[in-house]
């Protein structure tokens, strides 16, 4: 919750995101078939260079998804005060580009200037499948964890896994969900997301904020 958070991260979250209200989503992914086009390789410090990954969540840490470069971002505090880049991973966003205008037109919401979305349930989705209907039947399709965002006016949008689908990670595949690997949703889970997290959804072609430049130099410092 944002009041969990210190004024200065409050301030960074709030400075302008370059997105409008999203709306409703799909509550799962669209199939691989589905022609995912423009995967990008981000750049970034080397994962070596980051600090340790806490043992728990630090309830401070917040999230900035790039649908520029496909990537999300984790930023927390370090010990002077400083905001950091902690870790980094591959996304996979809506198969079309732009801010989602209703149910079934795959694309990722963005969230509107100074409102970040919020993660409201953090739940075990192992057993969660779904069919793509391509062949392959009603297959496990979102990994260990589902992150439920409070996107308001739409329901089912969610941070999760591609179990099934991780070749399409990084891409554009999705119905308007985010998916990481497998293995990048459990990191995710263990030792940085909350309930109350606050998530920032960039607009397509949203550069990284100035303050992002400074926060991923600190990290390799």
């Amino acid at each position: 919750m944002l009041n969990k958070l210190t004024p200065a991260i409050i301030s960074l979250l709030l400075m302008p995101c370059m997105g409008t209200a999203c709306n409703q989503g799909a509550a799962h992914d669209s199939s691989p078939t589905q022609n995912p086009t423009e995967t990008i390789a981000p750049a970034a410090a080397s994962p070596a260079q980051r600090p340790p990954l806490p043992d728990k969540p630090t309830g401070t840490a917040f999230i900035v998804v790039s649908k520029r470069d496909l990537t999300l971002n984790v930023y927390d505090k370090n010990g002077q005060g400083d905001t950091i880049l902690v870790a980094q991973f591959p996304c996979c966003m809506g198969k079309n580009k732009g801010d989602k205008q209703r149910r079934g037109d795959m694309r990722t919401p963005e969230s509107p200037a100074g409102k970040p979305f919020t993660i409201t349930m953090i739940q075990d989705a192992s057993t969660w499948k779904h069919d793509f209907k391509d062949g392959r039947g009603n297959i496990k399709a979102y990994g260990h964890w589902f992150l439920r965002l409070a996107t308001p006016g739409h329901k089912g949008i969610g941070i999760h896994g591609s179990t099934n689908n991780e070749n399409t990670v990084p891409g554009r595949a999705s119905e308007g969900c985010i998916r990481l690997l497998d293995k990048d949703i459990i990191t995710l889970k263990k030792h940085f997301a909350y309930v109350g997290m606050p998530v920032i959804i960039q607009a397509e072609e949203q550069a990284p904020y100035p303050w992002e430049s400074r926060a991923r130099q600190a990290s390799t410092k």
